[in-house]
């Protein structure tokens, strides 16, 4: 290796968005997303037909329009939190080692896609580089698509790099820290609610029938932040969210839930998304919109949503630390 040359990259990944606000944007994002057999894993020409012939018609405005009330000027909030995490990893990177270490940013759907950030790392003199999926709870349906996806736009690459992957990082001490620091942070400003709701982004039931241990990952995450946080196990809650068809989803849902405790007055309520590296659709439009209103509508008093780790210092740290421990031997 060259004096000027990286010892290694690093490629972040996360799973995409739409270019634009717009029912066009947002039907050619779902079009490529819903396609892929780690996300639906229906026969294909079943699929299709569906795909095709019903929700590409119909949901493709519905969800332009909650796109557009987070939109930001800069574009969609994942993009945006995405880009900060990319410059602020490469500067922590670059001060942890003394030199340049390249970070590119990928998306599993959409732009930048896997071979555009793979260029620029190999112009950026890149032969190692390890993929860090910011994903924390590995699925089948998120970081296993990565792999997919990876592998493919690596086909046409007649020189391949050495690779390493980080496959989870859902107990990662320094994550958990950096959650509850992110509780204690909001609560020191806005007060401390009666309960502590950790929604996590739902999988068909099915999935972890065969195997997938996402949603075990997903519960240790909450029972490791309950501890920290010092809660007593009536004060939170592990639940998913974002269903999508009519098949069961793993339990218990966030919104079943939400609206049972407004029934039974259960004050405020506290709510939180660790599965997110990033604020996105889900945690902005969905938790901190639709469920809200779900909640007061249902007799709640107060909801309050504690954003996501974004470009957090304490976030980032955690970032260096995980690619410090899996690049031994590229120094």
């Amino acid at each position: 290796m060259s004096s000027n040359q990286p010892p290694f990259g690093v490629l972040l990944v996360n799973l995409g968005t739409p270019e634009a606000p717009t029912a066009g944007a947002v039907r050619k994002y779902l079009a490529e997303f819903l396609w892929d057999p780690r996300v639906v894993d229906v026969a294909r020409p079943l699929w299709w037909l569906i795909l095709h012939g019903v929700i590409l018609r119909i949901r493709p405005a519905r969800v332009a329009r909650a796109y557009a009330s987070v939109w930001r000027e800069d574009g969609s909030p994942l993009m945006h939190f995405s880009l900060l995490q990319q410059q602020a990893l490469k500067e922590a990177l670059s001060q942890h080692y003394g030199c340049d270490i390249p970070v590119a940013l990928a998306m599993t759907y959409g732009q930048p896609d896997m071979e555009q950030a793979g260029r620029s790392l190999r112009q950026d003199g890149v032969s190692n580089m390890l993929v860090l999926p910011l994903y924390p709870q590995y699925s089948s349906s998120t970081t296993a698509a990565v792999f997919d996806r990876l592998a493919k736009g690596l086909k046409r690459c007649p020189h391949l790099p050495g690779m390493r992957w980080i496959n989870s990082y859902y107990n990662h001490p320094l994550y958990i820290q950096a959650l509850a620091q992110s509780v204690r942070d909001y609560w020191q400003e806005h007060g401390r609610g009666d309960r502590l709701m950790m929604s996590f982004h739902g999988i068909p039931q099915r999935y972890e029938d065969k195997g997938d241990p996402y949603p075990a990952q997903c519960r240790e995450t909450a029972h490791l932040l309950a501890d920290a946080l010092k809660l007593s196990p009536e004060q939170w809650i592990c639940s998913f969210q974002s269903r999508f068809g009519r098949e069961e989803w793993v339990k218990p849902y966030t919104d079943h839930t939400l609206k049972a405790w407004g029934a039974e007055k259960a004050g405020r309520v506290d709510i939180i998304s660790p599965a997110f590296a990033v604020d996105c659709l889900e945690t902005l439009e969905e938790l901190d919109v639709e469920n809200r209103e779900l909640y007061l509508a249902s007799g709640g008093s107060d909801f309050h949503y504690i954003p996501c780790l974004n470009d957090r210092d304490d976030h980032i740290q955690m970032m260096v630390e995980l690619v410090s421990s899996n690049t031994q031997g590229w120094r």
